[in-house]
């Protein structure tokens, strides 16, 4: 227990001589949600799903009486190792997951259903669905997928199928949910798996973006393709190797965003406006060995822009304010990026990282400005998990470097889950959505009016309407996190306190696949409360 006081203590000593950090700000929002959430994905009905791995012991929350006595394990553990967070009154829900989790990957299906792969010991296989309703919990199928996948990341496809790229030891690609098609069943190659790992691997997890033209990039270790999974084709391979001589994927994690499409601009055509990864942090390629061995290696600074569409494509180089292995990168409804959770040394796995960084950082796209915020209390290290909510807040849990539920350790399993406020919350009033014509079923190309309450005594020079889709997080990866910024064509004044504004849907599923997104409207960098809306 001492050295969980010290931790907390130097967050303290941090902060203090920090006093002018102090952009955004933390809330507990619950001391134990039972488990500690080493995945996490927001439904449509703003309930948050959480899931740690089945193995981990007994967890800190029961299964209902009538769940345990069908449980195949009950004889040994009859707790939860999924639950379901209510964020409209902070209840908790266990759910029954009975294959192993752990390291799993998922996606959002089209019709809000939470589509999930992956894992280790009897769930590498499986394939695990539970849909967004007040009582409903997991299915599971143990062969769902067609070879073990561990540590593989998922995307959803303009089709509405999701693709499942690589795993430990797995050189290849597959779709779910399989259907009667004969390549369901069929796992296509992807050598560029094998030729992107090193002697301690450094490309699982690989970061998959969906690009405007229907393609997929791949990212792993520091290297990337443009991959053509319909005709299983590399499209692209003048990408040049990351720089700095750093590993971006785990174990030596680093984290990914594809940063806003911004629809309807000048030098873009609205179906394939220009796309931008963007690529922070990560470890020397020898960081995971070397902390097995005892000596903790300082993470990366650097971070990389590589506009991917472009003709000649070039990385251009940042930093940041301080070296982050671990950390989560989300994009917020402005179209800036949070960075946040994670070490300042070592490696992904059981305690390997070292220094936790308490602060998380706001960058700014458009002009490359990294800003220090408010430092937590409570380190968030491996296996954390980071998500976006409706209401603009960032949900963060999980935190369990231990191989088992252990509250004695440097850095202990914790249970709690926190949200953090960016600086656009403590701005007083925002922006209210009134209503969406013609509704918020929509349909591509659609026009769409927003019917809004803007902010009070601010000028309306600067109004933009985002869409973000909600993103499985896990291994500090947010797999399937976009967002548009959308074309508009009018404001129009109703009112002296009522305004519409006219703007496009997206052109095509290769820009916004089908499924559920969080609409925004941001005035002068403050977003309103998400409004759901689903896109078919």
């Amino acid at each position: 227990m001492e050295a969980k006081y010290v931790i907390v203590f130097s967050a303290l000593i941090f902060s203090l001589f920090n006093l002018g950090e102090t952009a955004g700000n933390w809330k507990l929002l619950k001391t134990s949600i039972g488990i500690s959430a080493m995945h996490t994905q927001l439904l449509p009905n703003d309930r948050v799903i959480m899931f740690d791995r089945t193995d981990f012991g007994q967890s800190k929350i029961l299964l209902p009486e009538e769940k345990c006595s069908n449980a195949t394990n009950a004889k040994v553990d009859c707790t939860a190792h999924s639950v379901e967070l209510n964020l409209l009154d902070r209840s908790v829900r266990p759910l029954t997951v009975l294959t192993d989790t752990w390291c799993s990957s998922g996606s959002l299906a089209p019709d809000g259903m939470l589509l999930q792969s992956g894992g280790s010991n009897n769930g590498q296989r499986a394939v695990r669905s539970i849909r967004p309703c007040a009582n409903c919990d997991w299915t599971e199928d143990q062969n769902g997928l067609v070879v073990p996948r561990w540590y593989a990341s998922n995307q959803i496809l303009p089709n509405g199928k999701v693709i499942v790229v690589g795993g430990r030891g797995q050189f290849s690609y597959e779709f779910i949910p399989k259907s009667s098609l004969p390549s369901d069943f069929t796992v296509f190659a992807l050598p560029f798996l094998r030729e992107t790992r090193d002697s301690v691997e450094n490309n699982l997890y690989p970061f998959t973006h969906l690009t405007p033209d229907g393609n997929l990039f791949i990212f792993a270790n520091t290297k990337s393709i443009l991959f053509d999974y319909i005709n299983n084709l590399v499209v692209r391979n003048d990408y040049p190797a990351m720089p700095g001589g750093v590993s971006r994927n785990y174990p030596s994690t680093g984290s990914s965003v594809l940063l806003p499409l911004k629809l309807g601009l000048s030098n873009s055509t609205i179906d394939a406006p220009d796309a931008e990864v963007f690529i922070c942090g990560g470890a020397p390629p020898t960081s995971y060995v070397s902390a097995i061995r005892g000596t903790f290696l300082p993470a990366a600074k650097s971070c990389g822009r590589l506009v991917i569409t472009a003709q000649q494509p070039q990385w251009v180089m940042e930093e940041m304010p301080m070296e982050r292995v671990m950390g989560d990168m989300l994009l917020l409804p402005t179209g800036d990026v949070l960075i946040i959770n994670g070490a300042k040394k070592g490696a992904a796995g059981w305690s390997l990282g070292r220094e936790p960084v308490l602060n998380p950082v706001l960058y700014q796209p458009e002009t490359s400005k990294y800003e220090i915020m408010e430092a937590s209390t409570t380190p968030r290290m491996y296996h954390s998990t980071a998500i976006l909510i409706a209401d603009g807040r960032v949900l963060v849990g999980g935190s369990n470097p231990n191989s088992k539920y252990n509250f004695t350790e440097m850095f202990p399993t914790d249970l709690s889950v926190e949200v953090f406020s960016p600086p656009y919350l403590s701005s007083g009033s925002r922006p209210q959505i009134s209503w969406v014509k013609p509704g918020t079923e929509l349909s591509y190309k659609q026009a769409i009016s927003i019917g809004f309450v803007p902010k009070r005594n601010e000028t309306l020079s600067n109004v933009s309407v985002t869409m973000i889709a909600p993103s499985f997080n896990t291994h500090s990866f947010s797999m399937n996190q976009r967002m548009m910024v959308l074309k508009t064509n009018q404001l129009r004044q109703v009112t002296s306190s009522y305004y519409i504004i006219d703007c496009l849907a997206p052109e095509t599923s290769n820009i916004a696949p089908p499924g559920y997104y969080l609409l925004f409207l941001v005035q002068n960098g403050i977003p309103s409360r998400g409004k759901w809306t689903h896109i078919s």
